[in-house]
């Protein structure tokens, strides 16, 4: 079997990656600085250990690892995964060192240390009433990571939610969104406070916490209004402003369900809804939350049925990105509206002044670098979006939807298949030099399509009468070359070529919840997650991590996270899931039911394979940076990882 004969090879090697499309020029762009990542957590009687591979690293760098001075490696450690396992057992404080590749680092590890996590204690904030007299309180929603004071180690950006928050569609009133930066010790470093004219909910605050300056440092940059109040305890604009909905008084009332069509054709409730006022947008600093610079937002809202409806649910549609388009430095892509109108303005801090970079409108005249009118280009949004150099010139293109936005401002492409809820960009094909992109689509007619990302092209699509609501792709078996695709409505597991790998237990009805039922399980269409220790990658969804059963058709659940909840309903989403801390495997972040704490799950899994941090991937760690816009994706690469043969070292 190929993985066998696989690992011998890449433990020669020392990685697993082959350079795909992206092209960029790695001495040049400015991109955080990571340390070791050393971490130790406790596995029954035993600590597991492990450790970043650094780009900067040689292949076969030899490493050795320390237990309160005294070395426990009887020779270096060249070859096989930066993972070690102490097996002596935990009786004290235990600082376990490792030495190596010029970066050596280290990790203290408590004697009363939790089995399997990393533990952040929160600081939740208090309950709230909303001006109609009701109570709520708050649940830490999603995050992200990014390095605020230089030091290699990356902090946490934790959103909180209000237990009111609403989907666009929904009116009411709703608390505000807060943010947090906490240290991995659990240090609170600061808070702000979005204030009560950015509505809470899934489409109103992402957020961007990226080194865009490239001094090493992160900063936060996020939709804001007049009393939105910075991490120093400063108010932005008016204070005093208020620009929440309030309906009248027959609205107020809650009507007998018949009445409802006829309350519907005057207009949607209102109520709670930010219909005018202030937007800004506003850069923080990482390591303070002091608000640095702010601007207005663009696109203004303008006149709300110019988005598709008069109730503010189109028009506050909001996705956020971060990208090299000059392909050196950072620029933070924020964006309004998907059903109709879209708008894309890119933004540049260079440290001293924010300054916008272009702006992507469909209302404009034009057409795009497809020869489209750039009308065309309205509607093609999804909830979310994928940032990576698709067609090779060294800088960022933003796929979006059915559509891409190319480096520069202009359209690249549109396949006119319309908005959808999930979406994929990655090298499926680890014998191609593009990337290609899985996308499904709500339209009943489309479905899902498989797709060149630099050019649009449709290399399959599988049609549906239904809304695809999920779709995922992985490589979750090593008998078909590449990856392997699949949707709550393609028929079974598909390959590059759109042939049936396994049919669903029932193809004429595939959708079971959202998902794709195979041997008696569903398969879950929501995240994935290199885990257990070898190149396929397993499933997250739900707390647990499964793994489809190529051999037999099934799929067994690997680990269930206990004590935590994912977040988002339906959804299920952690806070965060990415490779953040030591060895190439991605740890979940989720926080326990009463939100007092936030539970950092790395693998105690060994491995074999020693593969370089993802997250000096560009398109992974961009991926990473936008996990938390609209409906959650995974963070994928922009290099193959899987049991293929077809590998060469990655970045070296």
């Amino acid at each position: 079997m190929k993985r066998n004969t696989l690992t011998t090879v890449l433990m020669l090697l020392g990685a697993t990656m082959l350079q795909a499309q992206p092209r960029y020029d790695m001495q040049h762009i400015n991109r955080e600085q990571l340390d070791r990542g050393v971490v130790a957590i406790r596995s029954g009687n035993q600590v597991m250990v492990s450790w970043r591979t650094l780009t900067s690293d040689a292949v076969g760098q030899p490493f050795d690892v320390y237990r309160n001075g005294q070395k426990l490696n009887s020779k270096p450690l060249r070859q096989g995964g930066t993972f070690f396992v102490d097996e002596a057992p935990l009786t004290a404080d235990a600082t376990y060192e490792v030495r190596g590749g010029g970066k050596n680092g280290c990790y203290q590890l408590r004697a009363d240390a939790p089995d399997g996590y990393l533990p952040i204690k929160l600081q939740k904030p208090a309950d709230g009433v909303t001006p109609d007299g009701r109570t709520f309180g708050y649940t830490a929603n999603d995050a992200s990571v990014g390095d605020v004071d230089a030091d290699g180690q990356y902090e946490i950006l934790l959103k909180w939610d209000p237990t009111n928050a609403h989907d666009n569609a929904h009116d009411g009133y709703t608390g505000s969104t807060l943010l947090d930066c906490y240290r991995l010790d659990g240090t609170l470093l600061w808070r702000i406070d979005l204030g009560i004219n950015i509505r809470s909910g899934a489409h109103y605050t992402p957020f961007i916490f990226y080194d865009l300056d490239g001094d090493g440092r992160a900063e936060l940059m996020v939709r804001t209004s007049d009393g939105t109040r910075d991490g120093v305890g400063r108010v932005i604009g008016d204070a005093n402003a208020d620009y929440r909905h309030r309906a009248p008084a027959d609205a107020e009332n809650p009507k007998p369900e018949g009445e409802w069509v006829k309350y519907n054709k005057q207009g949607r409730p209102k109520t709670g809804r930010i219909l005018t006022g202030n937007e800004y947008i506003t850069v923080f600093d990482g390591l303070t939350g002091k608000a640095l610079a702010t601007k207005p937002y663009v696109p203004a809202r303008g006149n709300l049925s110019d988005w598709g409806d008069n109730y503010a649910n189109r028009s506050d549609r909001m996705l956020a990105a971060v990208g090299y388009l000059d392909g050196k430095h950072a620029s933070a892509i924020f964006c309004r509206g998907y059903y109709t109108r879209t708008v894309l303005a890119a933004w540049d801090w260079d440290g001293h002044e924010l300054k916008q970079h272009w702006v992507f409108d469909t209302n404009n005249e034009g057409v795009g670098k497809d020869g489209k009118p750039l009308h065309s280009y309205a509607g093609q949004g999804n909830h979310n979006l994928r940032v990576a150099d698709v067609d090779g010139d060294g800088c960022d293109e933003i796929t979006y939807g059915s559509m891409a936005v190319d480096h520069d401002g202009r359209g690249l492409y549109n396949t006119g298949m319309g908005h959808g809820d999930a979406l994929h960009l990655m090298a499926f094909d680890p014998k191609s030099t593009e990337l290609q992109v899985w996308d499904c689509h709500e339209n009943r007619r489309d479905g899902s399509d498989f797709r060149n990302a630099r050019t649009g092209e449709v290399i399959f699509k599988i049609p549906s009468a239904n809304d695809v609501g999920r779709c995922m792709a992985a490589d979750i078996d090593p008998t078909n070359p590449g990856l392997e695709m699949w949707s709550t409505d393609s028929h079974g597991i598909r390959n590059m070529k759109g042939e049936v790998l396994y049919t669903a237990e029932d193809p004429d009805d595939p959708q079971h919840k959202q998902h794709l039922k195979l041997g008696g399980r569903h398969l879950s269409v929501n995240f994935g997650i290199w885990w257990d220790g070898d190149l396929l990658r397993e499933l997250l969804d739900h707390e647990t991590v499964s793994k489809y059963d190529w051999q037999n058709h099934t799929i067994a659940d690997v680990t269930k996270f206990e004590g935590v909840v994912f977040n988002n309903w339906t959804k299920s989403n952690p806070c965060l899931s990415a490779d953040i801390l030591g060895d190439w495997r991605e740890e979940v972040i989720a926080r326990t039911p009463d939100s007092s704490e936030l539970r950092i799950f790395v693998s105690p899994i060994p491995t074999a394979y020693r593969i370089n941090c993802l997250m000096e991937d560009i398109p992974y760690r961009l991926s990473t940076a936008a996990q938390n816009v609209g409906y959650n994706q995974p963070s994928e690469p922009g290099f193959y990882l899987g049991p293929d043969e077809t590998v060469q070292p990655f970045l070296k």
